[in-house]
């Protein structure tokens, strides 16, 4: 697998030195905009607080781009 997806130096250091390696690198990312627009950390529930959510309307069943 890791022939066909490339990987960073960081991601690379998470697969092969260990825990800590991969905890340095999911704290880096938690900083990281999802492509929905919130970082992890702000998407995180905090007791009392609704988690953010990104509503999209269902594909419209009569739009078909095939035969």
């Amino acid at each position: 697998m890791l022939v066909s997806i490339p990987l960073t130096k960081e991601e690379r250091a998470a697969v092969d030195d260990g825990q800590s390696a991969l905890d340095r690198l999911l704290e880096r990312l938690a900083e990281v905009a999802t492509s929905a627009g919130p970082t992890p950390n702000e998407l995180r529930a905090e007791p009392g607080r609704p988690l953010p959510l990104t509503v999209r309307s269902p594909p419209d069943p009569t739009d078909r781009k095939c035969c």
